[in-house]
């Protein structure tokens, strides 16, 4: 909100700006006369103190012993390590940490000509690129949505919020993917075709048409799991079609996430073409 208020007066058209608690932390913009909407979550994976040092996941994030976590509890901030012992999460700290208390990877951000690597690439970078699409978007809709690392959840309100006042007849999903086998790094944003889900054919005939009339370079995405924001819409019961498209990283879900700037930079590139043509 910070940023919006900062940065906002300097975009090509103000939007409405919707939050509160009937959208609880999710924060909607709405420009002209919107006909897509791009979801991009603002949630992360991390950890939940339990009792005697036990840690329970959120979402799924990697771990490995060693790996430094941070947070802050009812006497302070919280500086600690993960220990992995036969399957089981734990902290090592000098004092215990109050039960519930949610811990994530300490920063780390590393920047070269070529790549950034930081924790939690997924899904700043997706929040980065719709920030970046405001800027000169004019007929849209953006939505920093929650809870996609561990369920979903927010998805279904944001919809039939929008639906009653701003109805789309698409969306665009604003998050981070993996380099496989079949996607590198440098060669361009990813346009899935498919992860668990599998979006309408007739809208991805659309997406990829106009991909390509666009020039800029994109790689195609084929996978048989994973999932995003993307499943809920799909399984909403309105008529909205959807497609994944975002720029890929290796190290998932871990400290040391990396994600080619040419990649970003193509993501953004496309999200600014796709929101004007389709």
């Amino acid at each position: 909100m910070n940023y919006i208020r900062k940065h906002g007066k300097e975009w090509k058209r103000k939007p409405r700006v919707v939050a509160g608690e009937e959208l609880q932390d999710v924060t909607v913009l709405v420009f002209g006369k919107p006909r897509t909407a791009i979801f991009a979550h603002i949630d992360t994976t991390g950890f939940t103190v339990r009792y005697q040092d036990q840690l329970v996941p959120i979402g799924s994030p990697e771990v490995e012993s060693g790996m430094k976590l941070r947070g802050e509890d009812s006497l302070g901030p919280v500086e600690c390590r993960l220990k992995v012992d036969e399957g089981q999460l734990y902290y090592e700290f000098g004092r215990g940490i109050d039960t519930g208390t949610s811990l994530t990877f300490s920063p780390n951000f590393r920047l070269t000509k070529e790549y950034v690597e930081s924790p939690y690439l997924d899904n700043r970078l997706g929040v980065y690129s719709a920030l970046r699409v405001a800027e000169t978007l004019e007929d849209g809709v953006i939505v920093f949505s929650t809870y996609e690392e561990h369920g979903g959840g927010s998805v279904p309100f944001v919809l039939n919020y929008l639906m009653k006042r701003y109805p789309v007849k698409q969306v665009l999903i604003s998050d981070i993917t993996w380099v496989t086998e079949g996607v590198e790094h440098g060669k361009g944003v990813v346009i899935s075709q498919r992860d668990r889900n599998i979006p309408r054919r007739l809208f991805l005939d659309r997406i990829f048409a106009a991909a390509s009339a666009s020039g800029i370079p994109f790689q195609v995405e084929v996978e048989g799991g994973g999932s995003s924001d993307g499943r809920e819409v799909q399984m909403s019961p309105y008529a909205i079609d959807w497609c994944f498209v975002g720029a890929p990283e290796s190290n998932v879900h871990s400290p040391n996430e990396k994600v080619s700037l040419h990649d970003v930079k193509s993501m953004i590139d496309m999200y600014q073409y796709l929101m004007k043509a389709l």
